[in-house]
C-alpha cells in the first residue's frame, strides 16, 4: 500500500516573492514580517475571521509584492532612502496646490513651471484630480471615471511619467488625489451595475425602498444642500436608490464588500508605480455606513486606512498618505492613528479648523476662537504632520469650528454666522469680496468662496492705505500657516495676490458650483510682476520665499516640532511657541500693539503685523522676520 504526502500549495504572495530579484525579495520579506500582523488584525476587525479574510489577505499581499517587484529602480531606491530617513518629508517642507489646466494647461505645461515652483521653495506639489473624470459635470474632476488613466485633455500616461521624473529630479514630490468614497456614474463598475451585473451592484451602497432611504436620511448631513440635496439618487434600471453623498453622478462605494477594498488599494499601488509620491485620500470620513449614525468617522474607516498604510509600507514605503478629513479638531487625531485602535495611519492631515479660525480672527479682530483651536490641537505621532493652509480649491467651511464656538459660550454659533456674512461681503464695513456657498438662508453659516486676496480686501481697496492693510492681512495669514505647519500649503495664485475668477470665465464654464469663484486661470502678467521690485506681487512672493528659506534652514521648523499657544495679554494677538527655540506673534487688529515677547523685551507690532523670534545664546530674542 503506497502513501502520499500532501504538499501545501504555495500562497500567491510567496510565489510573487520568489519571482522578485534576491535583493528585493529579502527586503520585501522584512517588510511583510513587520506589516502582516497589522494587516491581518485590521482586516479581521473589519470583515471578521475566516476564509474570506485569509483569502483577501493573500490577494492583497500578492498585489503589494507584485507592485514592489515592478517598481522602477529609481522608485525602489527612493523607497529605501526614505525608509532610512522616515522624517524626510518634515524637514522644512513647503507645498503648492493647483488644478493642472488652470495652472499650466496640461501635464507637460507643469513641467515648464518646475523652476517657478523651486523658486518658491516648494518641495511638495498637489495637483488636483488629473485622472479621467466623468463626462459632463464631474465636481472639478472628483467624479473619477478611471483611477489610472490620465484625463485626455490634460495629457497622457507618458506625460505623467515625464512630469514625475522631472519633479523628482527637482526634489519635489507629486501628490495626486485618490477619491476613496465614490466613483463616477460612468465608471466601468457603475456601468456594469446598471447593466444588471450583480457582482458590481454589490460594489455600491444602495437602498431598495423609500422607507429605507428615509431611515438613513434622518441621521445624515447634506454636503451640498442647495445644488445636490439628499444622499440618495433613484436609478430606474436598478429599481433602487444609489447612495450619492456628494452629487448624483458620484456613487458611494460599498466597503463592506472586501472586493471593493482590494480593487481600490490595488489601483492606488499601481498609480504609485507611475511616480506619484503622495496621495490625498479624498472623503476619508465617509467610507463606512452604519445605521443610526451620521455615517462619518466610523471605526472601520480607521481599520481600513491602517490596512491601507500597511500595504503601502510593503509596496511603496516612500509614499505619503494624507487624510482629507474636514472635521472638527477633536475628530482628527484618529486619522493619525491616535484613535481607539492605535497604529500607523496617515502621515498628514489638513488642519481645517485652524484655517477657518484664522479667518474668524480676521473678521472679529479677536483671536479667542483661533487660540482655542491651537490649544485643542494635539501633538501628532512621530513621522506625522499637520498640513496648514490659508485657502484651497474648496470653500471655507465654518461648521468645523462649532465645538470651539460653543465652548466659548456661542451656543447659537452667531460668531460663525457673522464671519460668513463678513467674507461674503454682506456685513456692514466688510472689505471682502467673497460669496456664500451652499446656503440661501441668511441665518445659516455653511461655507464661503473666494480667493484669499479678494477676501482680505485687495480688490476693494480704494486708497494706498487700504491696499497696504489688505496686503498685510494676506501676509499675516500666510505667516501663521508657515509658522505653525508641518507642511504649509499654498493655493495657486495666492503667491501673486491673484483675484477671483472673472465673470467672463465663470460664464464660460457654465457650472452651478460656486467654488469656481476661487478657481481662476493662471495670469502670466501677474507672475512677471513678481520680478518688479516694489510691486504687490514682488512683496508677496519675496516674503513667501523668505518664509520658505527659514523653514528650510532651521530644525525648529521640522514637522514634528510641537507648536503651543502661549499668553499674549492682547485679545487681538495670537502668541505661539514652536519648540524651545522659536516664538511667533500675530496681530489680527487694525491697530498697532506693544507686545511683551518675553525675556524683558517689548516689540511694537504694526496693524495686521507679525513677528517670528528666535532665542539666542545671550537669552535675548532675535527677530527672524516681520
Amino acid at each position: 500500500m503506497s502513501s502520499s504526502v500532501s504538499v501545501p500549495k504555495a500562497s500567491a504572495w510567496r510565489v510573487a516573492l520568489m519571482n522578485a530579484s534576491p535583493d528585493r525579495a529579502d527586503e520585501l520579506a522584512k517588510r511583510i514580517a513587520q506589516q502582516l500582523p497589522i494587516l491581518q488584525n485590521r482586516l479581521s476587525r473589519t470583515y471578521g475571521e475566516g476564509n474570506q479574510v485569509e483569502e483577501l489577505t493573500e490577494q492583497l499581499l500578492a498585489a503589494a509584492v507584485d507592485i514592489a517587484r515592478k517598481r522602477s529602480q529609481a522608485l525602489w531606491d527612493l523607497d529605501l532612502s526614505r525608509q532610512s530617513q522616515p522624517h524626510w518629508h518634515q524637514k522644512g517642507a513647503v507645498g503648492y496646490t493647483a488644478y493642472v489646466d488652470h495652472f499650466a494647461g496640461n501635464l507637460r505645461g507643469v513641467v515648464d513651471r518646475i523652476d517657478y515652483l523651486k523658486s518658491l521653495g516648494v518641495t511638495y506639489l498637489h495637483l488636483l484630480p488629473f485622472f479621467k473624470a466623468a463626462e459632463g459635470p464631474n465636481d472639478g474632476g472628483f467624479a473619477v471615471a478611471n483611477f489610472e488613466v490620465v484625463e485626455p485633455r490634460l495629457g497622457t500616461q507618458a506625460d505623467l511619467q515625464l512630469l514625475t521624473q522631472a519633479l523628482r529630479a527637482a526634489g519635489i514630490s507629486l501628490c495626486s488625489d485618490f477619491v476613496l468614497n465614490h466613483v463616477a456614474h460612468d465608471h466601468e463598475w457603475a456601468v456594469e451595475a446598471r447593466n444588471g451585473n450583480p457582482e458590481f451592484q454589490n460594489f455600491f451602497c444602495m437602498a431598495h425602498s423609500q422607507a429605507e432611504v428615509d431611515g438613513w436620511e434622518k441621521n445624515l448631513p447634506q454636503i451640498f444642500p442647495d445644488t445636490a440635496p439628499g444622499n440618495f439618487t433613484y436609478q430606474p434600471s436598478l429599481k433602487a436608490w444609489v447612495w450619492t453623498t456628494f452629487y448624483p453622478y458620484q456613487w458611494d462605494l460599498n466597503y463592506a464588500n472586501p472586493k471593493v477594498f482590494f480593487e481600490v488599494v490595488s489601483a492606488m499601488m499601481r498609480v504609485a508605480n507611475m511616480g506619484v509620491e503622495a496621495f490625498r485620500l479624498d472623503s476619508t470620513g465617509f467610507l463606512w455606513k452604519r445605521e443610526g449614525t451620521n455615517c462619518q468617522n466610523q471605526p472601520e474607516v480607521h481599520w481600513l486606512l491602517q490596512a491601507m498604510r500597511a500595504l503601502m509600507e510593503i509596496a511603496c514605503p516612500g509614499v505619503l498618505l494624507k487624510a482629507e478629513a474636514i472635521m472638527p479638531t477633536h475628530q482628527l487625531p484618529p486619522y493619525f492613528g491616535l484613535g481607539e485602535t492605535p497604529g500607523p495611519e496617515c502621515h498628514l492631515a489638513y488642519h481645517s479648523s485652524m484655517m477657518a479660525a484664522s479667518w474668524v480672527a480676521l473678521a472679529e479682530e479677536n483671536v479667542s476662537i483661533l487660540q482655542a483651536v491651537m490649544q485643542n490641537t494635539p501633538a501628532v505621532p512621530q513621522g506625522s504632520s499637520w498640513l496648514t493652509y490659508v485657502r484651497c480649491h474648496d470653500d471655507i467651511g465654518w461648521n468645523v469650528l462649532r465645538p470651539e464656538a460653543q465652548a466659548l459660550g456661542d451656543t447659537h454659533y452667531q460668531r460663525l454666522l457673522n464671519a460668513s456674512h463678513f467674507f461674503a461681503g454682506i456685513a456692514p464695513g466688510s472689505y471682502a469680496q467673497g460669496a456664500s456657498f451652499q446656503t440661501t438662508d441668511l441665518q445659516t453659516a455653511h461655507g464661503t468662496n473666494g480667493m484669499a486676496s479678494a477676501l482680505v480686501g485687495m480688490y476693494s481697496a480704494s486708497t494706498p492705505a487700504d491696499s497696504q492693510l489688505a496686503l498685510d492681512r494676506l501676509l499675516l495669514l500666510q505667516s501663521l500657516s508657515y509658522f505653525t505647519g508641518g507642511l504649509p500649503l499654498l493655493y495657486m495664485g495666492d503667491e501673486l495676490g491673484m483675484g477671483n475668477t472673472s465673470a467672463e470665465v465663470l460664464a464660460a464654464r457654465q457650472g452651478p458650483d460656486g467654488r469656481e469663484l476661487h478657481r481662476p486661470n493662471w495670469q502670466e502678467a501677474l507672475a512677471q510682476l513678481r520680478k518688479q521690485e516694489g510691486s504687490v506681487q514682488h512683496r508677496i512672493f519675496s516674503k513667501l520665499q523668505a518664509f520658505a528659506q527659514l523653514r528650510k534652514s532651521l530644525t525648529a521648523f521640522h514637522g514634528d516640532v510641537p507648536v503651543n499657544a502661549i499668553e499674549s495679554k492682547h485679545p487681538t494677538v495670537l502668541a505661539l511657541q514652536r519648540g524651545a527655540e522659536l516664538k511667533g506673534f500675530f496681530n489680527f487688529s487694525r491697530l498697532p500693539v506693544d507686545q511683551d515677547v518675553g525675556n524683558g523685551q517689548t516689540l511694537a507690532i504694526k496693524p495686521y503685523g507679525f513677528v517670528w523670534l528666535q532665542s539666542s545664546s545671550s537669552a535675548t530674542l532675535r527677530t527672524l522676520i516681520d
